[in-house]
């Protein structure tokens, strides 16, 4: 019986040393990461250049893009509908 406690003891502390150690080397490697994409995004702006995700004509140009998708994607909805319709509409005269 002592050795079942013993056994559930030692996993139970295994178990919180492990969560501990885990969560420091979590945080200490995703600040490193933040760090570097700090430096890459301050060399980018001292370069003179901004990153594409910034510029407000990158974004109204991806909102043109999308709207545009959008309503092709409105074009061959409405084709398939009207498609669909004509295929149904034939099944109920013939029925």
């Amino acid at each position: 019986m002592s050795e079942q406690n013993s056994f559930g003891n030692g996993f139970v502390l295994g178990s919180i040393l492990g969560g501990v150690i885990g969560g420091v080397l979590g945080t200490l490697l995703a600040s490193r990461q933040e760090n570097k994409s700090l430096e890459e995004e301050r060399s980018l702006i001292e370069a003179g250049t901004q990153p594409k995700f910034t510029t407000e004509e990158n974004i109204e140009v991806a909102r043109h893009s999308l709207e545009d998708k959008i309503a092709q994607l409105n074009l061959a909805i409405d084709d398939v509908r009207q498609q669909l319709g004509a295929v149904n509409g034939s099944k109920e005269v013939e029925e």
